[in-house]
């Protein structure tokens, strides 16, 4: 048995997060240490990604989201910005057995109908195409900001409200909850960001209200399935209390 795999039985043996989300943090920064162009970064980190989803899988997560390209992400060069948009066309195009191998189901969340057509194509046909999937969702939040996800949840309640379908006193956090684009995934029990920046940068902000945390030094394109292993054994070391104290659970525990 090699390392990694040892590792990831390791998880196994405890409880696995349902839902991790993942700040996909240093791709720019790993690519101009060593004198490549920011892109390289970015193409190198694609395969970080094929390598933490199939550990993903292999340990039992329910669901994995991916912060791809963020809604402040459109005001980067534009060079940059069609270069991102190509190689997510390409991984869109070139990930497409590896994801009905595993019987993942593509999701997309975001601002989706601001991407270029030829990606929106590619996506919208793998989506559709995995949605019958039964194993793991994998999720990207493609132009996705959380707090521009609250604005989209805001008015949607506003409108049902409008509209006489619902009570202004029927808002509640399961009413906001249904409205967020992630309402048919689990809660976030772990966040990951790489390349050792500590802030949520506008992801998730709604999901992760008692999520765990992890911070790796290391740059996406250097983080894969050992350091994806490692990470969550880091949170299945933490005592989730909901406000509770630690001898309320100890005795519900029992």
């Amino acid at each position: 048995m090699d390392a990694i795999a040892e590792l990831e039985n390791r998880v196994k043996e405890r409880e696995v997060p349902k839902h991790v989300g993942i700040i996909m943090d240093g791709n720019g920064r790993w690519a101009e240490l060593r004198g490549l162009p920011r892109l390289e970064g970015h193409r190198e980190g694609s395969n970080s990604v094929r390598e933490v989803t199939r550990s993903a899988r292999r340990v039992g997560l329910e669901a994995l989201t991916l912060y791809a390209f963020s809604s402040q992400n459109w005001s980067r060069p534009p060079d940059e910005v069609a270069g991102l948009m190509e190689l997510l066309r390409e991984y869109l195009l070139k990930e497409r057995d590896e994801i009905m191998g595993n019987a993942i189901r593509l999701n997309a969340i975001g601002e989706l109908d601001k991407l270029p057509r030829y990606v929106k194509e590619p996506l919208d046909a793998l989506r559709a195409e995995s949605a019958t999937n039964t194993g793991m969702v994998l999720t990207l939040a493609l132009s996705y900001g959380g707090r521009e996800e609250l604005v989209h949840a805001a008015r949607a309640l506003a409108e049902r409200v409008a509209s006489g379908a619902l009570k202004p006193a029927d808002i509640d956090e399961a009413a906001l909850t249904g409205a967020v684009w992630t309402h048919d995934l689990p809660p976030v029990d772990l966040v990951i960001r790489t390349s050792g920046e500590q802030r949520l940068s506008n992801f998730l902000l709604w999901q992760t209200a008692y999520s765990e945390f992890v911070f790796s030094p290391i740059a996406w394109p250097d983080f894969r399935a050992r350091e994806f292993a490692e990470a969550v054994l880091h949170f299945q070391t933490r005592e989730r209390r909901f406000g509770l104290t630690g001898a309320q659970l100890r005795r519900a525990g029992t």
